[in-house]
């Protein structure tokens, strides 16, 4: 067995788990002199490259992914033991969670008590994104996408549908001229996203509507054009499972509008396969289906993905 201090493996997963030696450095509470001069002491003393050095940060070789699966074995079972609370191997470490505004809110309310209980030892930081973080920084361990992502390093894994409508208060509604069919809609004020910040192609919900709609109220919350769409000032696109909490908004042409999107699970795909981080993806993808009848749609679910082979999945990893 190769002559090494163990406590060399935390730095090790810190580096795994962040892609750059200053993050990894943050998480440990230590400078990143210091875990750069572990890594090479763990390097020289199993006779293994255990990473990559390029301009983005540490890559894990071959050799380094199959550590990590060791590591992390030891890892969890070290915290089994009853230790100091002040020993690093027994304290919560952070996982940065980063998600579109709506299903931020909707996993602070449904899920995260038991994301709390499941993951005592992670320590969540949840990013709600109003713009796309660079993922070749790791800015964040995993992301909740509306897009698949295939390039590069990254993968994508489809977690489940979610239907929109066209909602407009009943006080709206009932003060401007009715609405009988997409022709109809152009006529009516609407609230929308700010062009040039729509982040995500899925969130350009307008002009599937209609080619001449333009909306006369911009945000780039979704949470603004919601309190905008309750205050009467225009006709709203909005996910079923944030706009059907309020009775005094109504659904618009519900038979001949209905548009559906998706949540992707996307992250780098050395982090996808860290037990940690995919026991998270799981709980996630688990939770999210399980709602499917209380939550999403317009009969009130989460609609799962319909049933594709793993191979034929768009954003599937191999």
């Amino acid at each position: 067995m190769a002559d090494f201090s163990w406590d060399d493996l935390q730095f090790f997963l810190a580096v795994a788990r962040d892609g750059q030696l200053s993050r990894a450095a943050r998480r440990l509470g230590t400078s990143h002199v210091t875990v750069s001069r572990r890594i090479d002491r763990l390097e020289q003393a199993m006779k293994l490259r255990l990473f990559e050095r390029n301009p983005r940060g540490y890559e894990p070789t071959a050799a380094g992914r199959r550590l990590i699966e060791t590591a992390e074995r030891m890892e969890e079972a070290a915290q089994r033991i009853p230790i100091d609370q002040g020993t690093a191997w027994g304290q919560a470490r952070p996982l940065r969670l980063a998600v579109p505004e709506g299903f931020g809110s909707f996993f602070s309310t449904h899920l995260l008590p038991e994301f709390t209980r499941r993951f005592p030892l992670i320590s969540l930081e949840l990013i709600t994104m109003t713009q796309v973080l660079s993922l070749s920084r790791r800015e964040a361990e995993l992301s909740v996408t509306l897009d698949p992502l295939t390039n590069g390093p990254y993968r994508s894994e489809r977690m489940v549908n979610y239907t929109l409508h066209i909602f407009g208060a009943r006080s709206y509604l009932a003060a401007n001229p009715p609405i009988r069919s997409r022709d109809d809609l152009p006529d009516h004020r609407f609230i929308g996203y700010i062009e040039e910040m729509i982040f995500a192609p899925g969130l350009d919900y307008l002009g599937e509507l209609h080619p001449a709609i333009r909306p006369s109220i911009k945000s780039s919350s979704i949470f603004n054009q919601l309190a905008a769409a309750r205050n009467g000032l225009g006709l709203c696109v909005l996910p079923h499972y944030i706009a059907s909490r309020h009775p005094d908004l109504q659904i618009v042409l519900p038979d001949e509008v209905r548009l559906t999107r998706t949540y992707w699970m996307t992250c780098h795909r050395d982090v996808r396969h860290m037990r940690r981080e995919r026991a998270v993806i799981e709980f996630l993808t688990d939770s999210l289906r399980a709602r499917e009848g209380t939550v999403l749609n317009r009969e009130g679910g989460l609609s799962p993905p319909e049933a594709v082979p793993p191979a034929a999945r768009p954003g599937a990893a191999p």
